[in-house]
């Protein structure tokens, strides 16, 4: 298959696609345009700079494992609609507040929390909706389409958010990002693919039975738990960086707000290359290797970041951050096709939901321990010790069974042990997911 194939084929597709796209942009802007509001306007300090990152993540703790349960039984395009109008309505209430001399912290926290509650939802939904929309067999490709284009989103808005920053205000980024969300409903409503009706025995299920279900999933599986063990510690030190990132270019190094836009934007451009190389590399050297390689090897570079000084240092910066981003988003398409063809689909809503409780839960708490060691050791020295955590959480997987195989396995599935399933099975030959680890 040519790789424009998927898209020139498959309308509804490329209507999620584009639907998805448009999303991670604005949410990119947003990720510039949010801390900078709350550095340079409203002159928050490090801490609360954290907070305002542990806010939009917190939601995962607090109805993450419900939500998987609730996905389950509902069709889940009408779910991610729901989501992405209350995303539009939020981001636009900020700077219609900030208009009317109304703008706080303590709205742009609640911003923060409830955009990130819809956020829960959407991307529950998302993950679940989309094995029922593509065949298996193009599932690697949607994937590295969907990740691909994820990350050049992401490159174009934070560069975006820099310029707008730059230009009209840190506030007028937000209402690019309520645009973003607009486009995105639009092109969900214009999805003709309909799915099939839960049964009424799954929609009338105990729901705390359900939510143990997919936590005794992820327990009972060790390619599951190994990935989500590994998710908790990588988005840990992986947040604990990017809540510093902005102070420590702006008030450390000294750079204006358009140029630290334009440098983070520049670092998510390694997003795009890790998801064009990933399928290749795990083709030639296997799935489980190539996931060795982009999430241990490659980012050891992030140890550049924290060297960051003005004029020609600032391409340490790009270097380490380029070599996260491709590791991160290399191992999240390929770990995204594995779960899709290795998790039964009816299960699939619990299983983004449990893996994300825990994968994403540790996200505010990197966001607040970030804030609190730059607070207590400053910017530069915060920075170091987190970039160095990115590699170290890596030898999870480098210390479990992944580094004893070539692919990792496309069957049995959870529901459908071996015999003898204490022990490990050597899967087949697999063709082939917040930067966050995906928990994409």
């Amino acid at each position: 298959m040519n790789r424009g194939g998927l898209l020139r084929r498959h309308r509804d597709f490329r209507l999620l696609w584009c639907g998805e796209t448009a999303g991670k942009f604005g949410a990119s802007v947003t990720g510039v345009s949010m801390p900078l509001v709350a550095v340079s306007t409203l002159h928050a300090g490090t801490f609360e700079v954290g907070l305002l990152g542990a806010a939009a993540w917190a939601p995962w703790l607090l109805v993450g494992l419900p939500v998987g349960a609730w996905v389950d039984r509902l069709p889940r395009r009408p779910v991610m609609m729901s989501s992405a109008a209350l995303s539009l309505a939020l981001f636009a209430s900020a700077p219609l507040a900030a208009r009317c001399g109304l703008l706080s912290m303590g709205l742009l926290l609640a911003v923060a929390l409830l955009a990130g509650t819809a956020a829960v939802f959407f991307q529950t939904a998302y993950t679940a909706y989309l094995p029922t929309l593509l065949e298996p067999a193009d599932q690697p490709e949607g994937n590295a389409k969907l990740h691909g284009s994820a990350s050049a989103a992401q490159f174009a808005g934070l560069g975006s958010g820099g310029v707008i920053a730059q230009l009209a205000g840190a506030v007028n980024g937000l209402f690019a990002n309520a645009a973003t969300f607009l486009v995105s409903l639009l092109c969900l409503a214009g999805i003709r693919h309909r799915e099939p009706r839960a049964t009424r025995a799954r929609r009338r299920g105990s729901l705390a039975r359900e939510v143990r279900a997919g936590l005794r999933l992820i327990a009972g599986d060790p390619w599951f738990r190994t990935f989500t063990l590994f998710g908790a510690a990588s988005n840990l030190v992986l947040m604990g960086y990017q809540s510093l990132q902005v102070v420590f270019l702006v008030r450390t190094v000294g750079l204006p707000p358009g140029l630290v836009g334009t440098l983070i934007a520049a670092t998510s451009t390694g997003g795009v290359a890790g998801a064009f190389t990933a399928r290749r590399v795990a083709h030639r050297i296997g799935t489980a290797r190539a996931t060795l390689l982009f999430e241990l090897a490659v980012p050891v570079l992030a140890l550049l970041m924290p060297l960051t000084t003005p004029g020609a240092g600032v391409l340490l910066f790009v270097a380490g951050g380029f070599c996260v981003t491709a590791g991160v988003v290399a191992g999240n398409v390929i770990k995204a096709s594995f779960q899709q063809r290795y998790c039964p689909p009816e299960l699939l809503g619990r299983l983004t939901a449990s893996t994300a409780f825990l994968g994403y839960g540790t996200i505010p708490l990197g966001a607040l321990f970030g804030g609190a060691l730059g607070t207590a050791l400053g910017a530069r020295a915060a920075m170091a010790v987190m970039t160095a955590g990115i590699p170290l959480a890596a030898l999870i997987l480098a210390l479990s069974p992944i580094r004893t195989v070539r692919d990792l396995p496309t069957g049995p599935g959870p529901l459908a042990p071996a015999p003898g399933a204490g022990r490990l099975r050597r899967g087949v030959s697999h063709p082939h997911h917040p930067c966050r680890s995906d928990v994409d």
